[in-house]
């Protein structure tokens, strides 16, 4: 690996030397997301490998390269996981994701407002900074306070501030037990309500979603729960939770936990119908709020996630300034995660993050300029350059 490792390296130096940009690239699961794809790929899959896991210490530490379907492998054979569920996108495309592309797009899946993000699971990266230099921060312990926590900061950089080599991660045993709940008949405001409720009880509420199926006759109001703990604690939990939602009228249903593994993976994958645009002109728009936020004026049916915080709505890109001062009123911000088929480079002028603050825009900046004094990695992926 030291000959993959040091390519890369190489690279990296050589288009600071040559002023060219680079555009960093595991397996081009989420080439879909960002302001622009500018820039020299950069491929990483070579460097690839587990290069140590003690399940003892729930540690592992894995290259940038590595598939990750090949670490959750290894994870599962010994009854551990990735506790937030990285999403995995464009697996049946031929697109794989790895690891590298994992921690610098920072996504996390349904058991996020929950479990944490991936940030909150990173220890120690390695990384190539703009000028070449091949760098190391954080290490392979859960109680290592030394330095600043640069490690974190790669978890959604998207490339912009280097290229992630190697990165030590926390990792988690399987719960004992699992059950996932169907309410139906919940409208939107009492499914948050219900929720919000839920959220300050003792319970092992892992994840949720809410979404208007469509697809039924009548179309009916949807909301799914998904319980992870101890044995005793779940069961305990069905049980109130059920009598909670049957007060408020739903029908209820405790669904088969390997089937409902399935519906749970393509949520975070967006592979369920919601996902699937409406209309040629059509933009995937994620709004992040506090899971407390009121239920929001949107034109469309969202799909809500994470207990309130997350919800995903189908609009145009004309959309952009209402929705932004709709979730920036409630706290919140609104980015443009799936660009439209039809014109998917136009859509984007407007921007694909809400714009920054001055202040904000200013570390980012110097951020960027101590990573990247070069600029070899200032591909605008983030804001339009």
């Amino acid at each position: 690996m030291e000959t993959q490792l040091n390519a890369l390296i190489d690279a990296v130096r050589q288009a600071g030397a040559d002023g060219r940009l680079l555009r960093l690239r595991g397996g081009g699961s989420k080439d879909f997301w960002g302001q622009s794809l500018t820039g020299e790929v950069l491929d990483t899959r070579a460097y690839a490998g587990i290069v140590s896991y003690e399940p003892s210490e729930l540690v592992v530490t894995v290259r940038c390269g590595t598939p990750l379907a090949e670490l959750e492998a290894a994870l599962a054979e010994k009854g551990q996981c990735l506790a937030f569920e990285p999403p995995h996108f464009g697996q049946g495309s031929g697109h794989v994701a790895t690891v590298g592309g994992m921690v610098a797009a920072g996504l996390s899946g349904p058991a996020r407002a929950t479990a944490g993000a991936v940030r909150d699971y990173v220890l120690g990266a390695r990384f190539i900074n703009g000028l070449g230099e091949h760098l190391t921060f954080g290490g392979q312990v859960m109680k290592n306070v030394a330095g600043y926590d640069v490690s974190r900061l790669m978890a959604g950089s998207w490339g912009t501030l280097g290229l992630i080599t190697e990165v030590s991660l926390k990792v988690l045993p399987v719960t004992p037990a699992e059950a996932t709940l169907m309410c139906v008949g919940l409208p939107q405001k009492t499914a948050l309500d219900l929720l919000h409720r839920w959220g300050g009880q003792p319970l092992p509420l892992n994840a949720s979603a809410w979404v208007r199926d469509t697809t039924a006759q009548p179309v009916a109001d949807c909301l799914f729960v998904r319980l992870r703990g101890a044995v005793a604690a779940v069961q305990s939990a069905l049980d109130k939770m059920s009598a909670d939602a049957v007060a408020l009228g739903a029908q209820v249903n405790v669904m088969d936990s390997a089937e409902v593994a399935a519906d749970w993976r393509a949520s975070g994958d967006q592979n369920l119908p919601f996902f699937a645009a409406p209309a040629p002109d059509a933009c995937l728009w994620r709004l992040s709020v506090p899971q407390t936020a009121p239920l929001l004026d949107l034109p469309y049916a969202p799909y809500i996630e994470w207990q309130g915080a997350q919800r995903w709505l189908w609009a145009p890109a004309s959309a952009a300034l209402a929705l932004r001062e709709l979730a920036q009123s409630v706290g919140g911000h609104a980015t443009l995660f799936r660009a439209s088929a039809a014109h998917a480079e136009v859509d984007k002028v407007a921007g694909v993050n809400t714009p920054l603050e001055a202040v904000q825009q200013r570390i980012q900046q110097q951020l960027q300029k101590q990573f990247d004094p070069k600029g070899v990695f200032a591909t605008g992926r983030l804001h339009p350059l």
